[in-house]
């Protein structure tokens, strides 16, 4: 059985917190890129010169992206021969956040739903474990802002709507969220499991680089039929106007029962901020 400190998990989970919040991933920095040169639209264009510059910005400065620097979601894979000595692994995560937040002056944004009242340092953290083989951790952090995350929705299709209910919900779930959620966005889409795994499963999707290429034909070709339908919407960046309302859009599905079709559609912002690490 291998061990890891639990200051090695809280110094890592720090570093990805400060990280995520000042350095866009460069796949989101070269989309920016092609998109803008095939805008038609004066603003769109200039919206995405804005952004340019703001990531610019932020990694020479060390300010984070976006104001909102989101609450602390991360995936976790835990190797079965591998343990954490010292405290809890998922003590361990949150105090990484803590340490990370405080110590890059990131905002805090979690409170409780009832009071509002303010928890003080970002945590809890929102944390999926997932137990594979090996002795490893990976540990996948995301910045989950608010307002992204308020247009997201889950429903339960019936069967019978099939990929054209699909689709249309997706399409007018985006056009609904409008310029709220800053676009351009990432659209996380999770298909079957039951309620809470097509939730959890689309926001995974988000960490996906956005020029991959989904390794199933069948739902590389639904994610290229979403995105065109999505991006005739028009909105634009920043909702105001153009040919980029998404930069991408990621499919995740699962087997589901017999009698449901549960479908997850998880909104990101332009601001995709996502970083790992393995230990």
């Amino acid at each position: 059985m291998r061990e890891i400190p639990a200051q090695t998990v809280i110094d890592a989970v720090a570093k990805l917190c400060i990280d995520a919040n000042r350095h866009l991933p460069e796949d989101v920095k070269k989309t920016f890129a092609d998109c803008a040169a095939a805008e038609n639209s004066d603003a769109a264009r200039e919206i995405f010169a804005q952004l340019t510059e703001n990531y610019e910005l932020a990694a020479k400065t060390g300010l984070p992206l976006c104001q909102d620097t989101g609450l602390a979601v991360l995936f976790v894979e835990v190797g079965e021969d591998v343990r954490v000595a010292g405290m809890t692994l998922r003590e361990a995560i949150n105090e990484g956040v803590r340490k990370g937040y405080q110590e890059g002056f990131l905002r805090k944004s979690v409170c409780d739903p009832l009071t509002r009242k303010n928890t003080g340092d970002n945590t809890p953290a929102i944390v999926h474990f997932d137990l594979v083989p090996g002795d490893r951790l990976k540990i996948l952090f995301m910045a989950k802002g608010g307002g992204s995350e308020n247009m997201s929705r889950v429903t339960m299709l019936s069967p019978a709507q099939g990929w054209e209910g699909i689709k249309k919900f997706v399409v007018q779930r985006v056009a609904e969220a409008g310029p709220n959620p800053c676009p351009p966005t990432v659209v996380g889409v999770g298909i079957g499991g039951d309620f809470e795994l097509a939730a959890i499963i689309a926001k995974k999707a988000l960490a996906r680089k956005l020029d991959d290429v989904n390794p199933d034909p069948k739902l590389a070709e639904m994610e290229k039929e979403l995105l065109e339908a999505i991006n005739k919407l028009g909105i634009g960046p920043m909702g105001l106007g153009g040919k980029t309302t998404s930069l991408g859009v990621k499919i995740a599905m699962h087997p589901c029962h017999i009698a449901s079709l549960p479908l997850a559609v998880n909104i990101q912002c332009h601001s995709a901020r996502h970083e790992e690490v393995e230990l």
